[in-house]
């Protein structure tokens, strides 16, 4: 009972964590076996902000109340290293958040976008003075620019990297 009951915990934890960092329309996920739950807990989960920290909260309850009972035969260190990693997490997920809050600054959009461009036009302008032939002309320019361009494309699917 208490292994599945914790799977369906951490799935629901999981669940929860990804609803706070995601910018999908949608965060309905999969959850294993949510029809255990006391109907009462969910919708109090529902109306929380901080779901995870709710779910963290019934986990560790669980863990405690396993520990009590003896389902669950740890040493108190060994123990507390579990309550560190859930903390761990929790902590982390909170950085998580603070990048998907702070987008990159307007301005500094534009500005890479304008030096972007402006590289285009000089690489095509410098690579077409300082070579004769125009397939290594155009080759090289191209390389250039796709390669510039294609670091841009990739920082802005790392600017929000949780969809």
């Amino acid at each position: 009972m208490f292994q599945h009951r914790l799977v369906r915990l951490i799935s629901l934890l999981y669940g929860a964590a990804l609803s706070e960092v995601s910018e999908m329309q949608s965060n309905a996920f999969e959850f294993i076996d949510i029809d255990d739950f006391e109907h009462e807990s969910l919708e109090f989960l529902e109306a929380s902000s901080h779901k995870c920290e709710i779910v963290l909260q019934w986990v560790q309850r669980l863990i405690v109340e396993a520990h009590d009972t003896n389902i669950l035969k740890v040493a108190p260190p060994i123990l507390t290293r579990v309550y560190n990693q859930l903390g761990n997490g929790i902590v982390i997920l909170n950085n998580a958040e603070k990048l998907n809050d702070f987008p990159m600054p307007f301005p500094l959009a534009q500005i890479i976008i304008f030096m972007l461009l402006l590289h285009w036009g000089i690489t095509a302008l410098v690579v077409a003075t300082s070579m004769s032939h125009p397939v290594w002309v155009f080759l090289t320019s191209f390389a250039a620019v796709f390669g510039f361009w294609g670091v841009h494309y990739i920082g802005l699917e790392l600017e929000q990297p949780f969809g």
